[in-house]
């Protein structure tokens, strides 16, 4: 029998080719085949990454109970742009730090969210420590954000590696995870900082010890699915893409608007006259609303379009943040706090989501997101102080909102012009 170094040249030439391409598509996972869409390990790894949204951005979103808190007890005394610094530099750190944490899931997989919960409920018991500006500052904004930018960005990428058509309801039910986390943190904390004698220390340690199990739970779960990416770290030829710049460029209106008002609505309502127990309890209010709020469009995003619903996220959070100075009386407040917790939960996961258009191989996922979210993160940096500035220098509000609104609208225009690069026009179904 005649061995193959003895069969023509092409039959051998053929025979490497093909070598080659196995060989290659073990290394982009493109023999594994499309994602799943659904399935039992697909929905635990988005249960997991959910749980580590509960843990991180639920705990960012808690902020207003702090700024109302800190200004009467720690931090009497400073003004409320000063003390939203600490809650501004803590979003802006998280998304900037998706810049490497995504990139570091692509290529190492998911074993980076367990050195990152460690620090995180480091940052939380640190945080329960600390007495003047400086520390807050030190452990709730910088190294509290370091690690929770950590662990929710290879906890999304990982989502995109199991879902593709169902993309949008995933990562929906993913980032509701915050909105859920944002219902129960302010309220516990609320409770326990006014209504009982814990004092402020045991109560920030509870809300720590609370995370430790989800935390565990999510470690188990959150898996990657392709092999390591073996790329440059970052991507910056994914900048030619005027779909994805266009995208950042919306994100970054929106995050200036949307922030402000989840940082000062108990502040807000208390110089109305409501309660400080019950002001704290807005904030409950809003991000149980914005569960539904990154939930449905998320679906939808699957079935009308993912900048379709972006785009209608970031006009309806404009008009809605606009008329904040409206809201005068309790009951005006909660239905406000409703209708502004539904709207400004779709810019999150909307953008999320309507950035997996630009996502052209699976393994890059991470990477695109965490520079996406972490350019636009500058924005967060920006938003919550001017805000507080405005406050301070005017005296009201009313400036405040205009000002968040008006950047939310700008983001939706924005989002809109975005869908005249794509293949289905302005028009389209994109």
């Amino acid at each position: 029998m005649a061995s193959k170094y003895n069969q023509p040249c092409f039959a051998l030439n053929y025979e490497w080719q093909n070598e080659v391409t196995t060989l290659k598509s073990a290394e982009d996972g493109s023999n594994l085949g499309p994602p799943p869409d659904g399935g039992i390990k697909a929905w635990l790894v988005a249960a997991g990454a959910a749980c580590i949204f509960f843990s991180t951005l639920g705990f960012a979103n808690s902020f207003g109970v702090f700024v109302e808190y800190y200004l009467s007890h720690q931090l009497r005394g400073q003004s409320a742009d000063k003390v939203a610094w600490i809650g501004s530099v803590a979003v802006f750190v998280q998304f900037a730090a998706g810049a490497v944490g995504g990139p570091l899931f692509d290529r190492y997989g998911a074993w980076v969210i367990r050195p990152s919960m460690f620090f995180l409920v480091f940052a939380i018991m640190m945080t329960s420590l600390c007495a003047q500006y400086w520390q807050f500052m030190l452990a709730q904004g910088i190294l509290l954000g370091i690690s929770m930018g950590f662990l929710q960005f290879p906890a999304m990428a990982a989502v995109t590696q199991y879902f593709d058509k169902k993309a949008g309801a995933a990562l929906g039910l993913v980032i509701s995870g915050s909105s859920i986390g944002g219902v129960v943190i302010p309220i516990a904390l609320s409770k326990m900082l006014n209504s009982t004698n814990l004092g402020f220390g045991w109560s920030i340690r509870i809300i720590g010890f609370l995370l430790i199990p989800l935390l565990a739970f999510s470690c188990i779960t959150v898996r990657s699915r392709l092999p390591a990416r073996q790329s440059a770290f970052l991507l910056p030829g994914a900048f030619k893409d005027r779909t994805y710049c266009m995208l950042i460029a919306a994100l970054f209106f929106m995050f200036i608007g949307m922030f402000p008002p989840l940082f000062y609505i108990p502040t807000y309502a208390v110089e109305r006259g409501m309660d400080a127990t019950l002001a704290s309890y807005l904030l409950a209010i809003v991000n149980g609303a914005s569960t539904f709020g990154r939930v449905v469009p998320g679906v939808l995003a699957d079935k009308f379009g993912r900048i379709n619903v972006f785009m209608f996220g970031g006009i309806a959070s404009g008009v809605v943040v606009c008329c904040m100075n409206e809201a005068k009386s309790t009951a005006g407040l909660v239905v406000y706090a409703v209708i502004v917790g539904f709207t400004t939960g779709t810019i999150i996961s909307g953008g999320s989501t309507a950035l997996t258009l630009c996502i052209k191989s699976r393994q890059d996922s991470g990477t695109l997101l965490g520079m996406a979210l972490g350019l636009s993160s500058i924005a967060a940096l920006i938003g919550p102080p001017v805000s507080g500035a405005f406050v301070q220098h005017y005296g009201s509000f009313a400036q405040m909102s205009i000002f968040s609104g008006v950047m939310c609208l700008a983001g939706g225009f924005i989002a809109f012009a975005a869908k005249s690069t794509t293949p289905h026009g302005l028009l389209g179904r994109t």
